[in-house]
């Protein structure tokens, strides 16, 4: 026992003197480059990431306005007068309990981003892997569908959903043009309607989704040993067993990546309901991100009651992250 453990702390202690060695080596200018290098971009990172995160955490148990200062005292019980802003005191968890509870939108939105995270895996992610793997045989062309394939990726979301108004404009849409109901009495309101809305809005949301599921698998599929292919047409399987049995269970990695990326993408939906609705709330399009937005700069100014609906919104992101970041160690100590 004791020979193992003096084993195990020898490579240990070489580890840290080649470390030694490395950091002797470096001049004051290069450590000052690095210091720099690696200074600069942390400072950002706390200043636009982790602490608003922590702001928000902390004012989602006040009820702040946005008027005046934050304080340590508990709000009283005595009802504030119209037009009077309430002082940003201490609220305790009424915020998380109104919006279990008594804020209308939330369980609609928390459903609508359930149904967005559900389309993106059964319909928009496979879609990705199918044109991933139909251009990896290296079929004619195959560059010029990469590349169609993939502008909607470099197009902007504000951008996607202008010219997707145009394909569901009632009067002149191209959808309702085709299929002849653009009249005032037959017109189909596509983006009006809250039972076709959230779907229409999908439609344009898997149209970016798949181009960006299906680099991120082209990249896995390059990574794949040609050998694993042969091995598996030498033993008699034919194209579909080779993919799921061989070249699929390869790419688990790139798997874990495309789920995190697909929950992440799913709950931060945004831009593509906000340009539909103008930014005034429509039913069928309530999502987290837009309540978050419409509490905290809309009309209401509540800035408490938004930042508790971000801190959920935070706390459902950091599981998929939580999983990602487990399975990345676990195989690093493989």
């Amino acid at each position: 026992m004791v020979a193992a453990t003096e084993t195990r702390a020898k490579p240990a202690a070489t580890l840290r003197r080649r470390r030694r060695r490395r950091l002797s080596r470096l001049s004051r200018r290069d450590k000052l480059v690095a210091a720099l290098l690696l200074g600069i971009p942390l400072l950002l990172d706390l200043a636009f990431v982790w602490l608003p995160a922590l702001a928000s955490v902390l004012l989602s148990f006040t009820k702040w306005t946005g008027v005046g200062g934050v304080h340590l005292k508990a709000c009283s019980n005595t009802a504030t007068l119209p037009g009077i802003p309430q002082p940003g005191c201490l609220y305790g968890v009424q915020n998380y309990h109104q919006a279990f509870t008594v804020y209308p939108d939330f369980w609609p939105a928390v459903r609508h981003n359930a149904i967005w995270l559900g389309v993106f895996i059964v319909f928009a992610t496979p879609l990705g892997m199918l044109f991933a793997v139909i251009i990896d045989r290296g079929i004619r062309g195959s560059r010029i569908y990469q590349s169609v394939l993939f502008l909607p990726v470099m197009l902007s979301l504000a951008l996607i959903g202008i010219l997707w108004e145009f394909v569901y404009s009632s009067n002149y849409g191209l959808i309702n043009t085709i299929i002849g109901r653009n009249g005032n009495n037959n017109l189909i309101d596509w983006l009006g309607n809250p039972h076709l809305n959230l779907w229409a809005i999908l439609v344009e949301a898997s149209w970016r989704q798949a181009g960006y599921v299906m680099i991120l698998y082209l990249a896995g599929l390059k990574s794949v040993d040609p050998g694993l292919r042969e091995a598996a047409l030498v033993d008699g399987a034919n194209t579909w067993q080779t993919f799921w049995r061989v070249v699929f269970p390869v790419l688990r990695p790139i798997n874990i990546v495309i789920l995190v990326v697909t929950v992440i993408e799913s709950l931060r939906a945004f831009d593509l309901v906000y340009i539909t609705s103008k930014g005034n709330p429509l039913r069928g399009l309530e999502l987290l991100s837009v309540s978050v937005t419409q509490n905290i700069v809309g009309e209401t100014q509540r800035i408490g009651f938004g930042s508790t609906l971000g801190v959920v919104l935070l706390v459902i992101s950091l599981v998929p992250i939580s999983i990602f970041l487990y399975q990345v160690f676990r195989r690093e100590e493989r």
